[in-house]
């Protein structure tokens, strides 16, 4: 008996729209669209090319930091420590531009950033303790190198060999606005088109599985954790090169920051799914949100207030999600 040509598809033609899936796929566009059409409506200076430029622009450390964690995140780890080797790559990069050589200092945050990522993945799996607490422990032991490498104090770095990173523009596009965009790219292309980042999601979803099937799974987190390091070196230079200021607190909170990003992206906490795309729409939305309350002038604490609930709501759609 043949079957009707359009029999399979009847199916998922008359399948009901299901709105809980769309909110949990693409309700992070939606929201920032809405915000767009919002602010543009209600001032005249928000969807201009410079004010879009200077939210990314602004958002660059961020988003560098988000990239690297989602892969963190996705292997079914966590990173508290982000912020703490921000400081750490910030005020070392800052000290050596001001004492061997400002092109050292460029280069010098990404690999300090490397190496301290390292040291977190290697303790998380040699000891074999939940990637939560040893974070924790070791962005306290970071924070700590940062103020004895500065001793406390600032460290002025008005270098123009080395403030170009974080101040100089290719025509009316950031320097930092390139390296994001270059980095966001080899981030996706190492988790979406490479062998290392369908191992990255087979640890997520399933790491007993992935050991069964002969994945090494301490090694891909060695490097998950390296890379989520490396990144924060590199937005700790960004963000030195920008101020022209190092200073041993810099990057407090920016792990939470990063974290939050990569939840409202919809990338799931619990790991095994996620995307970079989202971790990068999590940020924009966090500056746009950011960006609106300053311009309407409204009090921050309402800026907080508004995250925070949105938080939430994006934790109840990834819960609902995954009891499916």
């Amino acid at each position: 008996m043949n079957k009707s040509p359009t029999a399979g598809s009847a199916k998922t033609e008359g399948r009901p729209f299901n709105a809980g899936a769309f909110a949990r796929e693409y309700g992070v566009l939606v929201i920032i669209a809405a915000l767009l059409i919002g602010l543009s409506l209600v001032s005249d200076s928000f969807l201009t090319v410079r004010n879009l430029l200077n939210i990314v622009n602004q958002s660059a450390p961020l988003m560098i930091i988000a990239c690297a964690l989602t892969l963190v995140i996705i292997g079914g780890g966590f990173d508290l420590s982000t912020g703490a080797i921000f400081g750490v790559a910030a005020v070392s990069s800052g000290w050596i531009a001001t004492q061997v050589d400002p092109y050292v200092a460029i280069l010098a945050g990404p690999l300090i950033g490397l190496a301290l990522g390292a040291v977190n993945g290697l303790i998380i799996t040699t000891f074999n303790v939940h990637s939560f607490l040893v974070t924790l422990a070791t962005s306290l032991v970071y924070r700590g190198i940062a103020i004895l490498i500065t001793g406390g104090s600032l460290i002025p770095v008005r270098i123009e060999a080395f403030s170009w990173l974080g101040r100089g523009r290719i025509g009316m596009v950031n320097v930092a606005v390139i390296v994001v965009i270059v980095f966001m790219i080899m981030m996706v292309v190492l988790l979406n088109r490479t062998t290392f980042g369908r191992k990255v999601f087979a640890v997520g979803g399933n790491e007993e599985a992935a050991i069964l099937s002969g994945i090494r799974t301490n090694l891909v987190k060695i490097i998950t954790f390296t890379l989520s390091g490396g990144a924060a070196g590199l937005a700790g230079v960004i963000t030195v090169s920008r101020l022209s200021m190092a200073e041993p607190q810099a990057g407090a909170g920016l792990e939470l920051e990063a974290i939050a990003a990569v939840i409202l992206g919809g990338t799931a906490i619990t790991g095994g799914a996620g995307a970079i795309w989202r971790s990068i729409a999590g940020v924009l939305l966090m500056a746009l949100i950011g960006n609106g309350f300053n311009i309407l002038n409204v009090n921050p604490f309402f800026k907080d207030l508004t995250t925070g609930v949105i938080i939430v709501i994006a934790v109840a759609l990834a819960a609902s999600n995954s009891r499916r």
